[in-house]
């Protein structure tokens, strides 16, 4: 058969659905603005979000209620860092912490956490956080970070391969949809690993820069049996009750004869 197909067809059980969110404006981003050093200094490695930020929370927060984003994320992915958990919570979290709520109603996060002089918020009717080392802007094994270095930066090809390995750990987990709030470099550098196979167009879309509090979605497809779910939950085989069912693609050949006393009976599917 000539030719091929100009998109691709992949089963639905070997994908994900990935809701890709950049931290909001955090006080190294002003800075930085004002002297690109800044990034590099310990004082920002664990900034918190500003007045303004918080208020790109509160945008994409009523954005995923509105599309009905908020009701689908099973599982939301937060890098450790202030910054990124601020935004997590901010957007998908529950509705203010209120005192007298029942007791197994958890805050996710306190008050004014990172001078924030915002009220806690809880963990009623959310989906559950994680918080991961692996897609953060540094990695962390000890208490003391033995990556960071105020004049030697994780270099591009180490962030991509770390990227890539959360991306395949992500395979490991059961949730079909998942909310992942990180930074700039990381998606950044990962993103530029995926989109070799698509129209440049496409390849763009993927990998250009995310701005502050910005979302995509995207589609994760497992090509190379990395996920641990290896069925479908929507599938089904048919068949059930048990019948004839000769594709009709060879509906012109004569099926085998069967006797049965006194005829002999021929079945063809048209």
């Amino acid at each position: 058969m000539e030719g091929r197909a100009d998109s691709s067809l992949y089963p639905l059980h070997r994908s994900k659905t990935l809701h890709l969110v950049r931290h909001a404006q955090g006080i190294h981003n002003v800075a930085g603005e004002k002297d690109h050093k800044a990034y590099s200094s310990p004082k920002f490695f664990d900034a918190h979000i500003t007045p303004l930020g918080w208020s790109q929370v509160d945008n994409l927060r009523e954005h995923v209620n509105e599309c009905g984003l908020a009701k689908r994320i099973e599982l939301v992915i937060t890098s450790p860092l202030l910054r990124t958990m601020q935004t997590a919570v901010g957007v998908f979290g529950g509705e203010s912490y209120l005192d007298g709520m029942d007791v197994h109603v958890h805050p996710l996060m306190i008050e004014n956490v990172g001078n924030s002089n915002r009220s806690a918020i809880s963990s009623l009717n959310c989906p559950p956080f994680i918080a991961v080392e692996t897609c953060r802007e540094r990695l962390m094994e000890n208490e003391e970070d033995i990556l960071w270095d105020a004049d030697k930066r994780e270099s591009n090809e180490a962030l991509a391969t770390r990227g890539l390995k959360f991306i395949n750990w992500l395979w490991t987990r059961p949730e079909k949809e998942i909310a992942i709030v990180t930074h700039s470099a990381f998606l950044e550098c990962t993103l530029q690993m995926f989109g070799n196979d698509c129209h440049p167009s496409i390849k763009n879309e993927i990998n250009k820069h995310f701005a502050n509090c910005e979302l995509r979605s995207m589609v994760l497809v497992d090509t190379n049996m990395l996920a641990m779910v290896d069925t479908s939950s929507s599938n089904y085989p048919g068949q059930k009750p048990h019948g004839l069912g000769l594709p009709s693609d060879v509906a012109h050949e004569e099926l085998p004869k069967k006797e049965d006393q006194n005829y002999t009976c021929y079945c063809w599917i048209l």
